[in-house]
C-alpha cells in the first residue's frame, strides 16, 4: 500500500514545481506532466486543510 504524502512534503513539492515553471526549467512535455502533478498536490493540500479545520472546529465546540 502506498504511504500517504504528508502536507508539508506535498507543499514543498508544489513549491518546487512552481519555481521550476517560473524559471523556465521545464520543456513542454515536462510542463504538462508537472501541471497534472501540481493539480494533484493542490487537491491533497486543500483536502488536508479542510479536514484539519473541521477537526479543530469539532474540538472547540465540544463541551
Amino acid at each position: 500500500m502506498k504511504e500517504e504524502l504528508k502536507y508539508e512534503a506535498a507543499y514543498a513539492e508544489l513549491q518546487t514545481i512552481v519555481r521550476r515553471m517560473e524559471n523556465d526549467e521545464l520543456d513542454i512535455d515536462q510542463m504538462a506532466e508537472q501541471l497534472k502533478r501540481a493539480q494533484q498536490l493542490i487537491k491533497l493540500c486543500k483536502d488536508k486543510l479542510t479536514k484539519t479545520d473541521e477537526e479543530i472546529k469539532k474540538i472547540l465546540t465540544e463541551d
